[in-house]
């Protein structure tokens, strides 16, 4: 329970008030993290919120996107390079890549959910002779709230991606509409795919849901779940969804374990 002082060695502005924030220890450091799990971090005299990891930076320090919604957040997109926060962690279950291997790959991404998944699409672009067809599909409320925009660019040299927005400027070109309506676009074979999907809970309930109904099984779609995580060790139960804990059993559960739960109107 106790932060550790992580020193902020840049800030990156991202789109819509979001910001990209590489930390680095200033008096100890934290374990090394596994792709989707989080970090509670602390901003003295404002609180502590948790924040997934969306990379890895060196001398154990992290990379983790923020957007401003709340006091802290607000407060972290505030700090400058040479500002101290505190950080513990990491917590949380992974996307486990190993059970991916040999199998097509679908990752969806809605909004910030890009940033928790941005450490498995560079381990697939990275190497994608291990898995089979790899996709990568984006959505976006507007075309300036898309985050990471250049690493897509990159991503899309070894991997298929594809962005549509809800609601286009006049310089759009792109698809428009629901990141369901992309599935029709990519190339994957249901008996043998995995998939990675991190988003708004309505977002992930309907891409799941699809992914099924096309024949990919249940187990091998996995979702980052999003609650009210104060403790990060699974005492203080604030984000308790049914019989588990999202700290602890989560965030990253598959899709045959969550769905039942998701059903729950305002569990």
């Amino acid at each position: 329970m106790l932060p550790v002082p992580y020193r902020v060695r840049s800030r990156r502005p991202e789109r819509a008030g979001s910001v990209t924030l590489i930390l680095e220890p200033a008096e100890g450091r934290c374990p090394p993290f596994l792709p989707g799990q989080f970090t509670m971090i602390y901003v003295p005299g404002v609180g502590e919120i948790p924040i997934s990891i969306s990379g890895r930076a060196r001398h154990g320090g992290y990379v983790q996107t923020i957007r401003a919604v709340g006091a802290v957040s607000r407060a972290l997109c505030r700090v400058r390079p040479g500002d101290v926060v505190g950080v513990r962690g990491p917590y949380g279950t992974h996307w486990d890549l190993s059970r991916a291997h040999g199998l097509d790959v679908v990752v969806a991404a809605g909004g910030l959910g890009l940033a928790p998944l941005r450490p498995v699409i560079r381990e697939l672009a990275a190497h994608a002779a291990r898995y089979g067809r790899i996709s990568l599909i984006v959505g976006a409320r507007t075309p300036d709230t898309l985050i990471y925009p250049r690493e897509l660019d990159r991503w899309a040299a070894r991997v298929d991606v594809r962005v549509t927005v809800d609601h286009p400027d006049r310089l759009w070109n792109g698809h428009v509409g629901l990141i369901t309506g992309l599935i029709d676009r990519i190339e994957f074979d249901p008996a043998r795919t995995y998939a990675f999907v991190c988003g708004p809970e309505i977002m992930m309930r309907a891409t799941a849901a699809e992914l099924v109904q096309r024949g990919v099984s249940s187990a091998r779609v996995a979702l980052s779940l999003e609650r009210n995580m104060k403790c990060g060790i699974g005492r203080c139960g604030h984000c308790q969804l049914g019989p588990l804990f999202t700290c602890l059993d989560g965030p990253v559960l598959t899709f045959d374990r969550a769905a039942p739960l998701l059903e729950v109107k305002e569990l």
